[in-house]
């Protein structure tokens, strides 16, 4: 930003930023001095916000003489002027009794059904499109072993503690004999049996040169078999509410737009992308106006937080909406939410 607001520029901002998230229209200067409470003259007012203008916080509709956020005008916003507190369940039971109701109705034992409700529930409160990713496995190794298919081709079998059995032909940088591989079953087998993916990527790299190379070769391989094994038994997420956007007046006849948001939905690819990252942040995250590069819109705001399920973050959760949405409504819904979530899911 090219130069700090003052606290005058910094209240007018709010103002104006609350004041059209709660109408929908462009905000004019009578409007403004009202909304911000500051005995400010009208061409004060039109002073700042030409300062405000310039700085690329606010635009002028071509149609109106009023102000509208930008993107950039709703990050500062979210990040200096936003006040949320975490509710608790039952302040969140009188704000929306619903999410009291569906408490009694999120079991453990149905993880695809906790978050299949997640999803509504989010949709519901929010009015907007709910998405939630089912809990990550976690990934150990039970039992691992080496098949030479050909030449530098070997398939490698992945059998989980559940009994899950994954398969991936990985290629060699060498050709290796069925008893080479059958040697490097057994060591896998009797030193890293019972270990999750990370622990095993962990110890790999403290001893990966006392190894003999073809072993930690393979180890390596079967580390990333696994890896992208997991990822793919993963790659769940749900999705609820993608028609109330139709009604979201922002882009609501932006046919071509909305064509390529339904994409995204349907493909989901580029979403659990944009969940993933998520994940790997502690609390609630919000990108917005295409910030997130996943859902690259710049009518359109992102609000996601991880959840746990026994002190582990196995998944996200989020609401995604027009920019012009009621951010610390929002945070709250998917504050909680991401709390309800994990408590279902968690080992009572």
């Amino acid at each position: 930003m090219p130069r700090m607001l003052d606290d005058r520029a910094k209240t007018l901002l709010k103002a104006l930023v609350e004041r059209y998230i709660a109408d929908g229209q462009p905000v004019g200067s009578r409007t403004l001095s009202r909304a911000s409470g500051l005995e400010l003259s009208a061409a004060t007012i039109r002073n700042v916000m030409a300062d405000l203008e310039e700085l690329g916080l606010i635009a002028s509709p071509h149609t109106s003489a009023g102000r509208v956020p930008t993107a950039r005008g709703y990050r500062l916003f979210v990040d200096t002027m936003l006040t949320a507190h975490p509710l608790n369940l039952d302040e969140l039971a009188r704000v929306a009794p619903e999410v009291a109701a569906a408490r009694s109705h999120l079991h453990p034992d149905q993880p695809q059904r906790v978050i299949a409700q997640a999803a509504q529930m989010l949709s519901s409160l929010s009015s907007f499109v709910g998405v939630v990713t089912a809990p990550r496995k976690a990934g150990v190794f039970h039992h691992i072993e080496f098949l030479r298919l050909g030449e530098r081709r070997v398939l490698v079998i992945l059998v989980a503690p559940d009994g899950d059995v994954q398969n991936r032909v990985i290629m060699t940088t060498r050709d290796h004999s069925q008893a080479e591989l059958a040697e490097a079953t057994s060591y896998l087998n009797s030193h890293y049996a019972g270990l999750s993916i990370e622990e095993v990527r962990e110890r790999l790299k403290h001893e990966i040169e006392a190894l003999r190379t073809e072993i930690a070769a393979l180890m390596q391989a079967a580390v990333q078999a696994g890896t992208e094994a997991l990822a793919e038994s993963s790659d769940h997420v749900v999705v609820s509410g993608e028609r109330n956007l139709l009604g979201v007046q922002d882009f609501g006849n932006d046919l071509p737009s909305l064509r390529r948001l339904f994409d995204v939905f349907e493909h989901k690819t580029e979403l659990m992308r944009l969940l993933d990252t998520s994940s790997r942040a502690e609390g609630v995250r919000i990108y917005i106006g295409g910030e997130s590069q996943v859902v690259p819109f710049e009518e359109l705001s992102v609000v996601t937080a991880p959840y746990e399920v026994d002190g582990r973050i196995v998944g996200t959760l989020g609401v995604i909406g027009p920019t012009r949405m009621a951010y610390e409504r929002m945070i709250q819904i998917v504050d909680i939410t991401a709390r309800l979530v994990g408590n279902a899911l968690s080992v009572k």
